[in-house]
């Protein structure tokens, strides 16, 4: 059997397996599923008045700050899902799983690839779910086309991606799952401080250089100019930019990481 097809072959038993685990154990997937959706309803219903006469020069339309809050809110979600990886990996390596592989005859790199396409799965059903509450509760796009419709969910693939990559690294540093969770924190905190919920011009000044120069911003920016029609500008080479480089430094952290010899 080739090297090529050793490690498919490896990697699809290693992806069956951890979407075995996320199917056996679904907790900590509808945990964080859990608070994109909340925030969704919360900023919606509660806030969503005030919110869109914040940023529409007084009128007030819920629907209108609906639509601009959803691609944030998809963001929030990857983000979230991604730390249940970056916890999966943390508790392969303290409970031996990963020493155990160690010792097999399969492809070393087929462990990684698994828990990252079984993360980037569970990203993109995640995104569905929560973009059906969005739809469910009124979200509509602006004559977007069958073309944008699919660059925007290429753009998610690809975000989830980068972000995986990151969290798998996150959960093989950490000393266990619990650390894992902290470490992997900023991956839903940071589209919190992006221009998720309100434009970033609309930020205090000194902030708003926190808010525009993160990879969460652009991508909510692209994804905005695909899905409700407005000005993308630069940002979607941006978006494209940052996670390629992020995906990068994932894997090269990750790698190295993971190869390290144990002591």
């Amino acid at each position: 059997m080739s090297s090529l097809s050793l490690a498919v072959r490896d990697s699809s038993t290693m992806l069956r397996r951890n979407l075995l685990h996320a199917r056996r154990y679904p907790s900590l997937t509808l945990n964080l599923l859990l608070t994109p959706v909340m925030l969704l309803l919360l900023f919606v219903y509660i806030f969503g008045d005030v919110m869109s006469a914040g940023i529409a020069d007084g009128r007030t339309d819920r629907s209108e700050y609906l639509a601009y809050l959803v691609p944030g809110i998809l963001l929030l979600t990857i983000g979230g899902t991604t730390i249940g990886s970056a916890v999966s990996v943390a508790t392969d390596m303290t409970e031996g799983v990963i020493a155990r592989f160690r010792t097999m005859a399969i492809h070393r790199g087929s462990v990684l690839i698994g828990h990252v396409i079984g993360s980037v799965l569970q990203c993109v059903m995640s995104v569905v779910l929560v973009g059906a509450v969005a739809v469910a509760i009124g979200f509509r796009t602006t004559n977007a086309t069958a073309l944008e419709w699919t660059l925007a969910l290429g753009l998610l693939t690809l975000i989830a991606l980068a972000l995986t990559w990151i969290a798998v690294a996150m959960g093989l540093s950490s000393p266990n799952a619990e650390a894992a969770s902290n470490n992997a924190l900023p991956l839903m905190v940071l589209p919190l401080i992006s221009s998720a919920f309100v434009p970033v011009d609309a930020m205090p000044g000194w902030f708003q250089p926190i808010a525009q120069y993160q990879p969460f911003t652009p991508a909510i920016e692209t994804l905005r100019g695909l899905l409700l029609g407005t000005e993308i500008g630069i940002n979607g080479w941006l978006a494209i930019t940052w996670c390629l480089a992020l995906a990068t430094l994932g894997y090269i952290w990750s790698t190295s990481l993971f190869n390290r010899d144990p002591k």
